[in-house]
């Protein structure tokens, strides 16, 4: 995936989400650079709060999502599913429901409490302030449960 870097002014709560913040009067403007296409579980893992295992679990969980074509669209979709590698001697269609059957028991391993920041995360590609904010959790609770998320998804996947 190309890198997408941009200038965001750096607050007390991370990089500003949008162009940036005015400057404060009498104050210079701090600035971080950020790769804007980078997702969530890729910024976790890229600064050590993901082990291998677990990221590779939020990836297979994320491919199956895209396989089975599970994201919203705006209209009806006319092209093929095109995703590289896949299971030999099924056709496209059969790939697909096979995606979905291993995303929904993926999540169904994961346990309805946990699906919903496995979903917003890894899926959706919420941040992770974003997604507990969302679901009305503690400031910093996030990482923690996705990482319980994550490891059963992993046992799911069988991943070591």
């Amino acid at each position: 995936m190309p890198q997408n870097l941009v200038e965001r002014a750096l607050t007390s709560e991370g990089p500003a989400r949008g162009g940036g913040a005015a400057p404060r009067a009498g104050r210079a403007r701090r600035t971080v650079t950020v790769n804007a296409s980078e997702s969530p579980l890729a910024w976790l893992h890229s600064r050590g709060h993901l082990e291998d295992r677990l990221f590779d679990a939020g990836e297979r969980l994320r491919a199956d999502y895209e396989r089975a074509q599970l994201g919203p669209s705006v209209t009806m979709r006319w092209d093929p599913v095109r995703v590289k590698g896949g299971e030999a001697g099924l056709t496209p269609t059969e790939r697909q429901i096979s995606a979905k059957r291993r995303f929904d028991e993926a999540l169904a391993q994961a346990g309805s409490g946990l699906a919903d920041i496995l979903w917003r995360v890894v899926c959706a590609g919420e941040s992770l302030s974003l997604a507990e904010k969302a679901l009305d959790w503690p400031t910093r609770s996030g990482k923690l449960v996705l990482k319980l998320a994550l490891d059963r998804v992993a046992d799911y996947y069988r991943i070591r």
